[in-house]
């Protein structure tokens, strides 16, 4: 019954706490969403302009420049809510806490280590896929469908025209980073976290169609041709014993895979990922990849394999410099990711019941926006047929403004309440384990 109390309660309060939020900063928040908005925009025309005028590598640049700029003006709208959060200003002036104030941090170190995990987010959740669709549809419309026409295009193996682009940007960002290292500035920090960003923009759009034409390759030989068929024929031996476990797990997978899976990503993967990047970007104290598992059951099993192997003799130069080459390109990178992944610490130390709140009122804000677009596209109406996109656009617009806005004031209220339900949740946990301390001696 406590547990249904307090899950309404926190209900209430996230709700309460979201709507004050996005009220207090509409117009800041309004203002970020505009400029990445315009931002994006521009970029989808001046690089469709620039792949016209036979500068493809330039506009695709380009257009990942516009991509970018919408991402920081997502980490500017989080941002943005810090000053209105009471109870993560009480958690960041205790030392005691694991959170600090992001005001004390600049926008350039808050972009470092939060672009690429939004990257990745916006890439899993179909985010990316939208920018995407959004470039094609003002290329087709700008441009039409003859030849040569077409702009940005991985499909039929056209993607390993960007593997180049890939690699160069590899070394750049290496490059940068050295030159970083020993000369500090901004615009060497902006021009790092571009180039690493656009790395793994590329990635996560070439590696589906590297990987289907992998399949396809593998697909195509000879020898996969007596692997092919071992299954058909395992599910009619079942069949054939009257022991249907082949279709069994199919059923199961395919329940699992077209039915529980997408409900799992939309309704609990995606909110709770955007609150540990929130979670990041209002400031986190353990930012280095050692802290990922500092304090945790992990650190108390293998501490002591640990330490044996820091007490082992050390490789010599040739060895060393063998299991260094992997990090002569990729090093650094996963280090980015490291603070959303201790983010999740925080999550997890609230408890589910929580976690269950912020999911269900994330689900009630995706339904929301669902039905807000339709209703203003009903409420434009159909004014021939050639108003189709653009009633699309406006009412894309239009519902984004006010959704978008909401959503982030939606993760900085529940961050807010995710420190005070923490706070709680350890108050409670050391209360619990001082009775029995105290009621020993008195025992005795």
């Amino acid at each position: 019954m406590r547990t249904i109390v307090d899950g309404f309660r926190e209900l209430i309060h996230l709700v309460g706490d979201t709507f004050r939020l996005w009220w207090r900063n509409l117009l800041p928040l309004t203002t970020w969403f505009l400029a990445g908005y315009v931002g994006f925009r521009a970029s989808i025309q001046a690089s469709i302009w620039l792949d016209e005028h036979q500068h493809s590598s330039l506009a695709v640049g380009l257009f990942a420049t516009g991509v970018l700029i919408q991402i920081a003006a997502t980490v500017g709208m989080i941002r943005t809510c810090a000053t209105s959060l009471y109870r993560w200003r009480d958690a960041a002036s205790n030392k005691a806490e694991e959170t600090s104030d992001p005001t004390q941090q600049g926008l350039m170190e808050l972009l470092a280590i939060t672009l690429l995990p939004l990257v990745a987010v916006w890439s899993a959740w179909g985010f990316l896929d939208d920018r995407l669709k959004a470039l094609s549809v003002s290329n087709l419309v700008q441009r039409g469908m003859g030849s040569g026409a077409g702009f940005f295009d991985v499909h039929n193996g056209a993607w390993h025209s960007f593997v180049p682009a890939i690699v160069i940007l590899l070394v750049l960002r290496r490059v940068l980073e050295a030159v970083g290292n020993r000369w500090p500035s901004r615009p060497l920090s902006f021009a790092q976290i571009w180039a690493e960003a656009f790395f793994v923009l590329l990635t996560v759009v070439v590696t589906p169609y590297a990987v289907g034409d992998f399949k396809d390759w593998i697909a195509n030989r000879d020898f996969w041709y007596f692997a092919s068929g071992w299954w058909d024929g395992l599910k009619d031996f079942f069949a054939g014993i009257h022991i249907p476990i082949p279709a069994g797990i199919e059923f199961l997978w395919g329940f699992f895979w077209d039915s529980l899976w997408p409900l799992f990503k939309s309704g609990v993967a995606e909110p709770l990922t955007w609150l540990a990047i929130t979670t990041v970007v209002f400031g986190h104290r353990v930012l280095t990849s050692s802290g990922v598992f500092r304090g945790t059951r992990i650190e108390r099993r293998f501490g002591s394999q640990l330490a044996a192997a820091d007490d082992a003799p050390k490789p010599n130069r040739l060895v060393a410099l063998t299991n260094q080459a992997p990090n002569l390109l990729l090093g650094g990178l996963r280090e980015k990711f490291y603070p959303t992944l201790t983010a999740f610490r925080l999550l997890v130390r609230v408890g589910p019941v929580f976690l269950g709140v912020v999911c269900t009122v994330y689900t009630l804000w995706l339904l929301a926006d669902d039905w807000a677009f339709a209703g203003v596209i009903r409420l434009i109406g159909v004014h021939g047929s050639d108003w189709g996109l653009m009633n699309n656009e406006i009412a894309q617009a239009v519902t984004d403004v006010v959704f978008e806005t909401l959503r982030i004031a939606l993760l900085a209220a529940a961050f807010d309440l995710c420190i005070s339900v923490s706070a709680e949740r350890r108050s409670e946990a050391t209360a619990a384990a001082e009775e029995p301390a105290e009621a020993e001696p008195a025992k005795a």
